[in-house]
């Protein structure tokens, strides 16, 4: 599997795991909803005051699993990369390009905004280094 094929899986597939690293080495994994850039890196938002978060700032390697709608059975794509910490004020406009890719149109985006800051919301911004599984048939 090509790094392209992998971005395209992501447009179109909206549920993942991430995992990143705590102090003592073990994984921390929750779920996500990735979408992708216009330069290709995946884009998640995180409150700026979460485990996940701090861990990254850490330590930015990442391993993500995205899947598709059903659970058993479905088409998935595994990425590894390094990931960066967007804050506020600089996160915004990454906030609604997300948004917009992963949930369409918002219905007041002044709101939306002001949730955003009221989170302390971070945009987490992973850029794509490897990717699986080898064969293109499971995607």
């Amino acid at each position: 599997m090509e790094i392209a094929q992998a971005k395209a899986f992501l447009q179109q597939n909206h549920r993942a795991c991430i995992a990143v690293r705590q102090k003592d080495g073990w994984p921390q994994m929750t779920l996500v909803t990735p979408g992708i850039d216009a330069e290709g890196r995946v884009l998640m938002t995180s409150r700026g005051t979460t485990y996940k978060v701090k861990h990254i700032r850490r330590d930015p390697r990442v391993s993500m699993l995205i899947f598709g709608e059903q659970y058993s059975g479905s088409k998935f794509v595994q990425i590894h990369g390094t990931a960066e910490i967007i804050d506020q004020p600089e996160a915004m406009d990454a906030l609604i390009y997300w948004y917009k890719q992963v949930r369409g149109e918002h219905k007041n985006w002044d709101d939306y905004k002001k949730q955003m800051q009221d989170e302390k919301r971070v945009i987490i911004r992973v850029n794509i280094e490897k990717v699986g599984p080898h064969s293109v048939n499971r995607i």
